[in-house]
Formats: structure tokens, sequence, C-alpha cells
């Protein structure tokens, strides 16, 4: 049986409506898994150059990006 999330501790809606997952989430499921999760507590660790390298460099100035649904 998988686990229930529970809002604004696991994850929150962003201003773009997105779900995004909180670092509580990541850290009890144990691994990144290589999306380039904007809560990464993990380093990016399975994510591929070069995006890592990008993730990484910019992780600090982290803006929220509308996805272009066309």
């Amino acid at each position: 049986m998988e686990k229930m999330l529970i809002e604004n501790v696991d994850y929150y809606i962003n201003n773009q409506g997105l779900m995004v997952m909180t670092e509580k989430y990541h850290r009890d499921r144990g691994h990144c898994c290589g999306n380039g999760c904007r809560h990464c507590p993990f380093d990016f660790e399975s994510v591929p150059e070069p995006r890592r390298s990008f993730l990484k460099k910019n992780a600090d100035n982290f803006i929220e990006i509308k996805p272009d649904f066309k």
C-alpha cells in the first residue's frame, strides 16, 4: 500500500498550479530520481550532464518557469 501524500508536507502547489515535491518527500523516498527536482536534497546525483552542472550552479537562483502548453 502506498503512503498518502499530505499537502504542504510532502508537496505544495506552485503559482502555476503545478505540484512540487518537498525536500521531506525526497528524503523519505531516499534517492535522487534524476528529474532535477527543485528541492532535491541529493545534489542532483542521478541527473545526467550537462543538466546536472547547470542545476547545481543555478540552484540558489531557481525561478519558476511557467510551462508552455501549446
